[in-house]
This record gives structure tokens, sequence and C-alpha cells, in this order.
């Protein structure tokens, strides 16, 4: 089979196949599934930022972490991303209450968003379970070495995003007039957002699912599961600025509901990208039982003596 074969069949009828997909995403109940994840996610979000920030700010300044992490905080929560800030802010200011019990219950409700994402994704990745198995040691450890490895993202994000951000305080001197970098350092930092996310997700498709997935299928997920949510992401700032009046109905509690709706949308588009990949996989299997059923059939009509079966004789 060739390789290009199911993605040349997917562009072809896009709509058909993401058709196929939002079907198979209903029948495995995903908006149900992306209920439980976001749950979690809004349990664990403030736990993993501390964690990330005390780490990184032994190697990063304070303030300069604190406002790359809030700068990316509004890609995953539209409007809300100050308010997370500024609770993040007063955690730090007390750290010297950290101690050890409160450091494991960091650790525990930072895990717990990817725990239940992974069991989401054995779920929108069945077909694979029923030939492959984890160990419940890896489902345990893995939480957390991914933790690490979003720390040390963070910390070159950090490190990437304050070298552009000097870049935008210069300016080029060119035939007696003076042009600001500032433009092009916005644009570097918007593209460093997206990469970034696409990355993320590539890497949570590479992780999450039981099995190896190949880094192409990871890919196709994690695009479509990026783009999609900028386009959500932008209504929901456009949205919540002009038309909610969330404010007037939920009071005091208007973050925290902003807040759960964004990590809601977010992680039903993370496993609406996942089922994407899954619905792949199957595109790949039918394609490649095609040819094999060809090669049974000429085979068994070849025999000496043979005949073919009762569905393979001819019509009349």
């Amino acid at each position: 089979m060739n390789r290009r074969q199911p993605f040349l069949v997917a562009i072809r009828h896009p709509l058909r196949f993401a058709w196929e997909s939002a079907k198979a995403f209903r029948a495995n109940q995903g908006l149900l599934l992306a209920g439980a994840v976001a749950y979690y996610a809004l349990l664990s979000i403030v736990p993993l930022l501390i964690l990330a920030v005390l780490t990184l700010s032994h190697f990063i300044e304070q303030g300069e972490l604190l406002d790359t992490v809030g700068r990316y905080l509004a890609w995953l929560v539209p409007g809300q991303s100050e308010a997370l800030v500024a609770e993040l802010s007063n955690f730090l200011l007390h750290r010297d209450v950290l101690g050890p019990v409160l450091l494991v219950t960091l650790l525990f409700f930072s895990s717990l968003a990817f725990t239940v994402l992974e069991s989401a994704m054995a779920v929108i990745f069945h077909h694979r379970k029923q030939h492959r198995s984890r160990h419940f040691l890896m489902s345990a450890v893995m939480p957390y070495i991914y933790i690490v490895c979003l720390c040390i993202g963070l910390l070159l994000v950090t490190l990437v995003a304050g070298a552009l951000q000097v870049i935008g305080k210069e300016s080029v001197d060119f035939l007696g007039r003076s042009w600001s970098l500032s433009g092009v350092s916005g644009l570097l930092l918007y593209l460093l957002g997206l990469t970034g996310e696409i990355f993320m997700l590539t890497s949570l498709y590479m992780v999450m699912p039981v099995g190896r997935l190949s880094l192409t299928h990871a890919l196709l997920g994690g695009v479509t599961a990026a783009l999609l949510w900028e386009v959500t992401r932008r209504v929901l700032i456009w949205y919540f600025s002009t038309l909610s009046q969330v404010t007037v109905v939920y009071g005091s509690l208007t973050t925290a509901i902003v807040v759960l709706l964004s990590l809601e949308i977010a992680a039903t588009l993370v496993l609406f990208g996942a089922q994407v990949i899954a619905e792949y996989e199957r595109l790949e299997r039918r394609i490649l039982a095609g040819p094999r059923m060809g090669r049974r059939r000429r085979a068994v009509s070849e025999e000496p003596g043979g005949s073919p079966r009762p569905d393979e004789s001819p019509r009349h």
C-alpha cells in the first residue's frame, strides 16, 4: 500500500472524512469525555503552574517568567489569564508556606488532568487497546514525566520570547528612515506560540494513546486541533468582549465559569484531534484490507479444483 494513499483519499473527500470522524466522536461520547477532562484540568491548572514557576524561578527572573505564562495562558483561557496569573503571583509571595504535605498535594492534583486524559484517549483509541496494553506503573509515572517536559518547554519558550521582546525594542535605519521591529517581534511571538501549541498537542498524541503512534499521525491530529482552537479562541475573545453577560449572571464565579468553559471547549478539540487520528488509522486499514482480500480471492480461484465461495460466485 502506498503510504500516501490514505492521505490522498482524505484530502479528496475532506467533508466525508470529517463527517465520519464526527460520527465516531459522538459514538465514543466525546463531549462527555471532554467534560471530565475539563473538570480535572480545572483542578490541575493552578497546581501545575505553581510547580512550574517555583521550579523555573531558580533559573529565570520571576517577573519575566510570569509575563510568559500570562501571554500563553491567554491562548488557553481567553480573557481570564490575568486572574490566574494574579493568583499565581499571590502564592509565590507566600512560598514559605510550602511544606512536604502541600508539595505532595500539588503534585497529586497537577497530574489528575493527564491521568483522565489518558483514560479518555483509551476510549477514542479502543481499537488499539484490544491488541496492546500499558503497564500500570508506566501510566502512574507518565504524567510526572510529562510535567517535567512541560517545564523544560516553558523554560525554552521563556528564553526565546525574552529574546524576541528585546528585538521588538530595536529599530533599523534605512534610507534615512527608522523602521521599528515591534511588528516583526509580535509576529514571531505569535508563530512561536502557535508552533509550541502544535508541538504540545503532537506530543500528547504521541504519548497518551496505548501503543506506538507515528509522528505523521500525531502531527495530523496536532495541526487539526491547533487550527480549530485558533478559530474557536478568537470567537471566544470576541464573544466575551462584546456579547457575553456572564459577569451579570455569575458574579464572583465568573472566572471559574469562563475558565471551565474554555477548558471544556479545548478538551473537546483535543479529543476530536485524537478521533481524527483514529479515523485515519481505520482508513489505512480499510485501504490495506482491499488488496489483501483481492489476493486471497485470486489464490482460491487459482487452486487446482478450487471453486469460489458461495459469496464469491458470479452474479447473473
